[in-house]
Formats: C-alpha cells, structure tokens, sequence
C-alpha cells in the first residue's frame, strides 16, 4: 500500500502509466484485428461470446505473464546461435507467432477470393460443424493471445519498473479492448474491402514478428503510421462508393418519376384525344 501511494502522488508515474496505456492499447489492436476476423467466420451467434473469451484469455495470459516477470525477462537470454545469429526463446516465439499469422492470413485470402467452397473448419454454413469452429477459433486465438501477451508485457518491462503501473495499464487496455470488439467486428464483417485490409496488416504484422525474432529490429511506428495511412485510404474509398451509390439512387428516382411523368402525360393525351373523337 505504501508504494501504491507513493506512485499515486508521483508524476513520473502518472507519465509512465499512460504512455504504457497507450501502448498497450496500440499493440492490443494487433491482437483485436485477428480476433475480430477469425470471430466473424463463425455462425453470428457464437461471434460475441468467442470475442470476450478470447479477449478474456487475453487479459489471464496478461495478469499471470506479470506474476512471472522474472522468467519473462529471462526469455531474451540467447539460448543458442546459427552462423553467429543468437536466438533466444523471445525470438523463437516471435518467429512461430509470425509464421502462424502468415499462413493464416494467407489461407483467409486465399479463402476469400477463392469462389469454390473449400472443407475449411471455420466455414460459416456448416451448421454441424459450429462445435468445431468454435473450439477451433478458440485455440488459435490462445496461440496468438499468448504472442501478442509476451510481446506486450516485455513492452511494459522496458518502460517501468512499478508492478502495479503494469497491471492498470494492461486492465484498461483490455477493458478498452472488450469495449472495442464488437463495434471493429462488426465494422469489419459489414465492409467487405476492410476485411482484405484487415489481413493484409496480419500478414504485415506476422513479417514484423518474423523479422525481429531474426534480430531486425522495426521501429513500431512506421508500423502503426502505414497501417494509419491504409485505413485513411480505405475511409476515403469508402466515402467515395457511398457518395456513388448516393449518386446512383438519386439518378434511378429522377429516371423513375421521370418516366411517371412520361407515361401521365401520354395518359393524359390520350384522354384528350378520346374527349376530342366523342
């Protein structure tokens, strides 16, 4: 308790708890985005429900990684080296964590711009299967949770030393993360394109793990300043079709009272003509 006081009338602290705040809210996007896409193949009413437990699980990875800061830190210990390149067990996880976001990211776009039906366990009309889907979602999503997790809390390690600063900025980050997932999901599962952008930053992001755990260090804010410029470009597209199919209806209701109009006064002459024979 003394030392929870003596952060909370300490400056440092305060500056040090909401830059970490807002990096863990940055690298959770990351996490947010494949959780998001991976819950929008299932059947929409398991969609909510797998998008909590995954963030849950994300939040217990989290809080027991912070409990073994110790063991954490100790993972970017080299444990062996291959042609004078040292690798540690951060670096291996880093690597596998990449590769698995670039083959999944890979067979989602494949799956999407493949018109064929494929025996994929996350196919959305496969009523019988939705046990599985779910199971499956579930699994991967701990495999990338537990990513995403080491990643985060070795950020927090480098930028305080205070346990209790580490624990509220992964609780709110989290907290911001359960209040983000649905609205993301859902944004994403009704913009088709969005989806493609979507797994195209996964693929990114998965190069970005591969690259360090090989010791290429990617400042993470060319990163998230790319990632910033597509989706303005994307915000852009989106407009302009909306504008366009504005566009498009507007001039589908001038045609369409136009040929009313038409088809009145053919009417009307008509009736004159008949009025004129009598």
């Amino acid at each position: 308790m003394t030392e929870i006081a003596a952060l909370l009338t300490d400056p440092a602290a305060w500056a040090a708890l909401i830059t970490l705040i807002v990096m863990e809210v940055v690298l959770g996007i990351d996490n947010l985005i494949f959780i998001s896409i991976l819950s929008n193949k299932l059947p929409e009413e398991h969609r909510s429900r797998v998008r909590r437990i995954g963030i849950s699980l994300a939040l217990i990875m989290r809080l027991a990684l912070l409990s073994m800061i110790a063991w954490i830190v100790s993972l970017t210990a080299p444990v062996f080296a291959v042609m004078g390149n040292e690798f540690s067990w951060k670096d291996m996880i880093l690597i596998a964590g990449g590769l698995f976001l670039v083959w999944k990211a890979t067979k989602e776009i494949h799956h999407t711009v493949d018109p064929s039906p494929s025996d994929d366990l996350l196919e959305k009309d496969k009523a019988d299967m939705v046990i599985s889907n779910v199971g499956s979602a579930i699994f991967q999503i701990i495999l990338l949770d537990l990513v995403f997790s080491i990643d985060s809390i070795l950020t927090a390690v480098g930028m305080t030393d205070h346990l209790p600063i580490m624990v509220t900025a992964v609780l709110v980050a989290v907290t911001v993360m359960l209040l983000a997932a649905d609205p993301l999901a859902n944004f994403i599962n009704k913009n088709p394109t969005v989806v493609m952008l979507a797994l195209g930053f996964l693929l990114m992001i998965g190069m970005v793990l591969i690259a360090e755990g090989f010791g290429a260090h990617v400042p993470k804010g060319y990163i998230y300043a790319a990632m910033a410029f597509s989706a303005g470009v994307e915000v852009l597209n989106m407009w302009s079709r909306k504008a366009s199919t504005k566009r498009e209806s507007a001039q589908r209701l001038r045609a369409q009272a136009n040929q009313a109009e038409a088809r009145a006064k053919a009417a009307e002459a008509d009736a004159d003509a008949s009025e004129t024979r009598a």
